[in-house]
């Protein structure tokens, strides 16, 4: 298998690194804003959101009058992220204390914690509660809003909220922002959602202040993790066959068998968890007080295997427990789950998440990379695998394994830009001057010119691009099956205005050029000769000192997504997919076509632009660094018909022209054609 993704981090730990209050580097960001009524944190799994909250809730009730904190998170084994902690020993002004009573995230049925929350709305002596979404929705049907007047409403595992009408969650969210003077604390590690509904109104999220933390920051910061791999395993058939090919048992894993109402599910979980057992080796017993599975491989070695599938309440309270007290590498080394074990789950020394069936939610990818992102010992690599079932030929479900895969490497396109360092691009002048570190200058390039686009760029930036690779059309063209100026110009523009309507023409433009330029470079292969850089863009290396905006339009930002997949897959299953993709033609309006080529004939005849001057940049590349375009090397080529998209050779299976079409084919009429 090979990987799509492959970051390495410099280890510095940076993000460990404690301050005299006792505060990491995110919580310290957090700490720094306060002061805001609305606070909205981004930071990924591990980062140390539960014990930043702690700092800004009692911040808030000790220096801002506030005089209660509500914290409310998705499920009850959550909770425990909230537990009592001494901070005072660390040098913080005040410890995170509260009133047994008020912790509802413990069994029993939701009239009793009702209950239990009303009252303590009116404990005049108690200030910190913590209890489960549910039991928040719950308690807010039976109380006026005004109960939460001076109070600080913290949302963990925030992107469960979304403005749609049917969100209860996001109706109580709406009305204690626009009927009291509650505080807001929203906290998540993928703030985008994987149904594409926005989390927030746009007139509500205007009101946050976002401090974000990447998740480059926390990984580069780490001092035992150094590399994470993202990889994609294509199977045909049971994916019970497939899984022994990547399943390594001396890694510590986190195996996520498929929903039952999946395409890749037997419909039979309890006989996938006994299947991948006995891939595993031979049972020896089953610990009675921790639930823990002794199973004994080939080579005689005991693996330590938890189920989480298992229905009995009992028996999966018992294993949970277990697993909420590891303190050591031996405790574990397997564990089986079924939508467990994603969001406030802590396994440090997770190496490996092994996902079966494409997630539909970035959001879910995200947390389940996240489990395996914890800094330890016992690792300096990580990895997230996901078995992706190809088409059989013969099905007839062709067309939505196609889209499965093509979701799955979209999804490992954002991934890799959210893992990937930070690259700040400004305007090149001509004046020249020294540029900063991590700067990239781009001749003709705008830069924010408002205070609404410098925030989205700033922490916003990789949820707009979930939201481009999450779109029906977008889906469809990355491949190749539209010309990239039609993408760059007319497709993601589009979705940007969708996004944020109440931007202007010039507002969208600058986060349009943003978005692509972000997306081509951290997906461009970057080589150093001597005191220069080249970056690959569509098969061509351009000197970095040279880049210019019209030059990046003519680049589809996602083409490597069907550059992976071609190298995965068998040359006979490429035709199938090209073929459903070419079925799948993108429809566009005649408006949009003569917009997409007037704008690019205009700026050819303007600026004397042309497709010679990237061909002039990758021979003053070539020349620079000796290196031969060897992906084009016989017998390695794939030729590709443009007006058919036919794919014309037998193995191996590289590209050599991107798969596309011309603009006209894009479901114009033929009247168009002509002017397209």
């Amino acid at each position: 298998m090979t990987n799509f993704v492959d970051v390495t981090y410099q280890q510095t730990g940076k993000s460990l690194d404690i301050d005299s209050l006792g505060m990491r580097e995110m919580q310290r960001r957090a700490f720094e804003e306060r002061n805001a009524q609305y606070l909205l944190l981004k930071a990924p799994p591990a980062s140390g959101k539960s014990r930043a909250l702690m700092f800004l809730g009692l911040d808030k009730l000790f220096n801002q009058g506030l005089k209660k904190v509500i914290v409310a998170v998705p499920e009850r084994s959550i909770g425990g992220s909230f537990d009592r902690t001494k901070l005072t020993e660390h040098g913080f002004f005040a410890d995170w204390d509260y009133n047994e009573d008020y912790n509802l995230c413990t069994p029993g049925g939701d009239d009793k914690k009702v209950r239990a929350f009303k009252a303590f709305i009116e404990d005049k002596s108690q200030a910190i509660l913590i209890c489960t979404h549910a039991t928040l929705r719950f308690a807010f049907n039976q109380l006026d809003v005004s109960a939460f007047n001076d109070t600080v409403l913290a949302i963990d595992e925030f992107h469960h909220v979304s403005a749609a009408i049917e969100n209860k969650l996001g109706e109580v969210l709406n009305k204690v922002m626009n009927k009291s003077n509650a505080h807001i604390i929203a906290m998540t590690g993928s703030y985008f959602r994987g149904d594409n509904i926005p989390v927030l109104l746009a007139e509500d999220e205007m009101k946050f202040t976002p401090v974000t933390y990447n998740y480059y920051e926390q990984l580069n910061g780490y001092k035992f993790l150094k590399s994470l791999g993202i990889g994609y395993h294509f199977y045909q058939g049971k994916y019970l066959s497939a899984i022994k090919e990547v399943l390594d048992t001396d890694q510590k894993t986190i195996i996520h068998i498929p929903n039952v109402n999946a395409g890749e599910s037997t419909k039979l979980k309890h006989d996938e968890v006994d299947a991948i057992i006995d891939i595993i080796g031979t049972i020896e017993k089953q610990d009675p007080e921790t639930g823990v599975i002794h199973i004994k491989r080939e080579d005689g070695k005991i693996i330590k295997v938890a189920d989480l599938v298992n229905d009995n309440p009992k028996d999966r309270d018992k294993i949970i427990n277990y697993l909420r007290k590891i303190k050591d590498v031996d405790d574990i080394d397997i564990i089986i789950a079924l939508g467990m074990a994603k969001e406030g789950f802590d396994w440090p020394y997770c190496e490996h998440a092994l996902t079966i069936g494409y997630r539909g939610s970035l959001t879910e990818i995200i947390q389940i990379i996240g489990r395996a992102t914890r800094d330890s010992d016992n690792k300096n690599h990580s990895q997230f695998t996901n078995l992706i079932a190809q088409p059989d030929v013969s099905d007839s479900e062709v067309k939505l394994s196609v889209n499965n895969m093509l979701k799955a490497i979209t999804a490992s396109l954002l991934m890799e830009q959210v893992l990937a360092p930070h690259v700040n691009f400004k305007t090149k002048t001509n004046g020249g001057g020294t540029v900063d570190p991590g700067t990239i200058e781009i001749g003709g390039f705008k830069e924010p010119s408002s205070k609404k686009v410098k925030q989205i760029l700033e922490s916003d930036l990789n949820d707009l691009k979930a939201t481009i690779l999450q779109d029906d059309q977008m889906i469809k063209a990355i491949p190749g099956n539209m010309d990239p100026e039609v993408i760059n110009r007319v497709l993601i523009p589009k979705i940007i205005q969708t996004k944020y309507p109440e931007l202007s023409k010039e507002e969208i433009e600058e986060v349009r050029q943003h978005v692509l330029v972000d997306s081509v470079i951290k997906n461009g292969e970057i080589k150093e000769v001597g005191d220069k850089r080249f970056v690959r863009m569509a098969d061509k290396f351009i000197n970095i000192d040279e880049l210019h905006i019209d030059l990046i339009d003519k680049v589809n930002p996602f083409q490597k997504a069907f550059e992976v997949l071609s190298k995965n897959v068998t040359t006979r299953l490429l035709k199938v997919i090209s073929e459903t993709i070419e079925s799948q033609k993108i429809v566009m309006t005649d408006e949009e076509a003569k917009k997409a080529t007037a704008e690019e004939e205009t700026e050819k005849a303007a600026k004397g632009i042309t497709l010679e001057t990237i061909n002039v940049e990758e021979e003053m590349a070539k020349d620079a660094t000796g290196i031969e375009e060897d992906h084009y090397d016989e017998p390695d080529i794939v030729e590709v018909e443009i007006e058919s998209e036919i794919l014309k050779t037998k193995e191996p299976l590289k590209i050599k022209e991107p798969l596309k079409t011309q603009t006209q084919t894009a479901d114009v009429t033929p009247s168009n054609k002509k002017k397209a």
